[in-house]
Parts: structure tokens; sequence; C-alpha cells
């Protein structure tokens, strides 16, 4: 072969080469992304709210509640995640939403991730959840309006989100924010904690005890400071949605007969706020791991606040620190999706025959409006009874270049939180508590052991080893879909 033909040999091949790279370039697909807020305010008053031991009816707004709802696409995978102002969602409610997305956008169910933030002070999401009140013939047809309300209204924040679909860049960042988290369960003096619904006395920890009692030892866990922020902005640098992660359970301290938001809707106004975003930005706080996590340092007195002012005070002090993280993201235009949903089937709690007993004898004869705690637990502990003897939950992994997210339908305590982030096998991770259903508290076997509040028949309805089932199977989710982008 002469020089001449070698010289245009290699000068061919790397034509070749040079086309090859183009053509990918172009036909790389890029990263879209589309963001939505729907007001789900209810239109109907009076409506109880749920989140409490007795009847709370509402007669107004305090600040609206609101569905917003994200959607990614990366041309081969698109993945929707909604956060709703509300203090839980039951599956089925979850499922028909779904449907209905899907059939607007075509988005399939299994790839839209729906979470409650847990405000204390929403209605109920479905007729005949929470108390029952003095007046139920109107509550329900207000409670029947809602839940339509509700339904439509997170359908269309995924269908808006999605019919906005345009390039973006999207990045993430982690901070801390300590100052906010509390573990909620106290190891007690002997002989201090009060008897449980069905007057037991075993516990060896107590829910929120009395703030600076000489009675307290120690908290009886760790805490979760770190707030992880997801990011997206469109191709030309302008903020579009913040999606932020916090265990912290909820605020609260609104002003009496009103709905809210609470602390979540107060961050969504802050941050926007702190970016100088544009009207169509879109803020979204997601619960953490806040199952035994609140706001109160038991250790100290109490301070008096006027309403609402530690929720504005809170969201305030997370959207700085989630702004000062935000300004250090790094973005990409063609981040890749994946998701992994599973469902886990788990054994139900049944009461013992003497629980079953006692529970019935007190229910008798009793009307709505003189429910107490011992009722409401009694009739949580007959429903137990004469229910199925397992539930399938759904469990949810999502990557976002090398972002994770893993979402579950519990009030999930904080260790199972940190153990996941721990072994995950993306450069960071965050869990959604409450997603895609609401199956009521998940200790760890080891609280489970020591007894209180989040254990008690009735606040946990599953089995005692689920918190370990579902972080085995949320970290081998997170695996598979972190292959994908190898």
């Amino acid at each position: 072969m002469t020089r001449l033909e070698q010289a245009f040999l290699v000068s061919f091949a790397g034509w070749i080469t040079l086309a090859a790279a183009s053509c990918s370039a172009e036909t790389r697909p890029t990263l879209r992304a589309g963001a939505a807020a729907v007001d789900i305010t209810p239109r109907d008053w009076p409506l109880p709210m749920i989140g409490s031991f007795r009847y709370r009816p509402a007669t107004g707004a305090h600040d609206p509640l609101r569905s917003r709802a994200l959607v990614l696409d990366d041309g081969t995978e698109t993945v929707a995640i909604a956060i709703v102002d509300s203090c839980y969602i039951p599956r089925e409610t979850l499922d028909e939403a779904k449907r209905l997305a899907q059939a607007e956008t075509g988005i399939p169910a299994d790839r839209v991730l729906i979470a409650a933030t847990h405000t204390h002070t929403a209605p109920p999401p479905a007729p005949g959840v929470g108390l029952r009140g003095p007046e139920p013939e109107q509550d329900s047809r207000n409670e029947q309006r809602y839940s339509r309300q509700l339904i439509d209204g997170i359908a269309a924040s995924v269908a808006r989100a999605f019919e906005s679909l345009e390039p973006a860049e999207i990045g993430w960042a982690r901070t801390d924010l300590p100052d906010e988290v509390f573990n909620r369960r106290w190891f007690m003096k002997n002989g201090t904690i009060p008897p449980d619904p069905f007057g037991g006395t075993t516990d060896r920890v107590r829910m929120n005890p009395p703030a600076a009692s000489r009675d307290l030892i120690e908290p009886s866990g760790p805490v979760d400071p770190e707030a992880v922020v997801l990011s997206i902005r469109t191709a030309a640098e302008k903020p579009l949605a913040v999606l932020a992660n916090y265990s912290l359970h909820y605020v609260g301290n609104i002003p009496a007969g009103l709905v809210s938001a609470d602390y979540f809707g107060e961050f969504s106004l802050a941050i926007a706020k702190r970016l100088d975003a544009g009207e169509h930005f879109v803020g979204m706080l997601s619960n953490g791991t806040s199952g035994n996590i609140n706001n109160i340092n038991f250790s100290k007195p109490r301070s008096r606040r006027e309403p609402f002012e530690q929720i504005r005070n809170v969201a305030g002090k997370l959207a700085d620190a989630v702004a000062q993280a935000h300004a250090g993201i790094e973005y990409s235009p063609d981040a890749s999706l994946a998701m992994e949903q599973v469902e886990l089937a788990l054994a139900r709690r049944k009461p013992t025959r003497p629980i079953v007993e006692q529970s019935r004898t007190l229910l008798q004869g009793v009307r709505p409006s003189e429910l107490t705690r011992r009722h409401i637990y009694a009739q949580r502990a007959i429903d137990l009874h004469e229910g199925p003897d397992s539930v399938s939950v759904v469990l949810q992994a999502i990557r976002i270049g090398d972002l994770g997210i893993a979402a579950l339908p519990f009030e999930t305590f904080v260790e199972t939180g940190l153990a996941i982030k721990r072994d995950s096998p993306l450069q960071a991770t965050f869990v959604i508590s409450l997603a895609n259903g609401a199956e009521g508290y998940l200790p760890t076997p080891e609280h489970h052991a020591l007894g209180g509040y989040e254990t008690w028949l009735g606040t946990s309805r599953v089995e005692e080893q689920a918190s370990e089932k579902i972080r085995e199977q949320l970290l081998s989710s997170l695996r598979n879909v972190a292959m994908e982008g190898d």
C-alpha cells in the first residue's frame, strides 16, 4: 500500500469517527421536564380534619392546599412525581388518580409516584377516613365531593406537568439543617408512662412526653438532619422546579378551624422567593423518614408561638439552607432515568382474643360524638381482626442521573431511612414516605420491642419485621435502577 493510500484510509477513518460522533450527539435524547401545581383546597364546608384523635371541623382555609407535580422524560423513560398537601391518602384513591393521569398522558401508572406531605390540617382524602363528627350526613356529602376533587386535582397536576414538557437540565445537592429535627420517642423513668389504649403497661418509651420533665431520660433514637435537593431548570437556565426532601413530621399550630398545607406549602413559597423564580416555578417539599421525628426539643421548656409563626420560621430556615446548596449545583441536560416498582406482601397484625372481646364490649352503644382514644383503638383492633391476613404494598425506586429516590407507603422511622441512604449504590438517595398509599407507622423491630404510640396495634398495622423486608427490597430495586445507568 502506497503512502497516499495509507493517508487516504486514515483520513477516511477519521471522517467516519467524526460523523458517527456527530450523529450520536444529534440523536441522543435531551432531557425534558415539566412542572405544575393544582389547587386542591376544598370548596365545600364544613369538613373534618384528620391527623388527631378528636373531631376538628374546618370551615375555611388558612392557605391553599395543592398537588404539585414534576414530569421527567429522557426519551426512553417517563417518570411523574406528585407531592400532595394531605395527611395521608389510601392506595385506592391514588390508584384512581394514576389511572386518570395515565389516560390523559400515556404515562404508565407504575411510573407515577404520588405522596402525601403529612400536613395534619387537611380534609379526609376519602369518605369515612378519620373521625366522625356530630353532623355526619353533612360531613359525608362534603367528603364525597372532596374525594372527587382530590383525585381529579392530582391527575390534573400530572397532566399539566406533562403538557408543559420542555428541554431541561437537572442537578442535585445535599445540605444539613439539624436545628429543626428532634427524636420524639423518649425513655422515661419507671412508672411514668401511661398505659396504652388496651390497658397494657409494657411501653418503655413515650411519644411526645412533657417537655423539660424530670422524668425524661434520653431520646430512643437518632435524627436525619439532611435535606436533599433535586433542581430542574430550563435550557435557558431559568428555575423550573425544586423537589426537596426533609425528615420532619410536620410543624403545626394552625389557627383553629382552618385547613393548611403546614410548612410544606410555606416552603414552596419561600424557595421560589429565595431563587427569584418566575410564576411558573414549582417548589415541592416531600416528607422523608419522620415517623419518630418532630420539631420539638423535649429537653427544654416549650416557648409560646403565635399561630403559624413556627411554620414560617422552619420553612424559611429550610428554604435558606436549600437555596445555599442550590447555588452550587452542577446541571446536566442528558441525565438518564430509570424506575422500578415492586409489590411486597406483608402480614397484617392481629389482636389477641381478649383484646377483641374487650374492644367489642367497649364499643357497644357508643355514639360518634363520644369517641375517645380508647374507642378509636378498639375499632382499629376490630377492623384488623375482621380484615384480610395480608396486604400488598407498593414500593418504588427511581434513578435520576446518579441520584436515587426510594418511596414507601408508611410513616417511616428515621433508622430505616438512614440505612437506605447508607447502603444505596447511588451517589445520593432520599426516601419519600406516605407514597402510593397509607399503611400506618413502620417501626423497626427494635422499636417494636420498646413499645410506645407508634408501635400500638392499630397505629402499626403490619408485621414487626416489615421494615427489614421493605428496606431489603428497596435497596435491591435501587441496585437494579443503578445498573441501568452503567
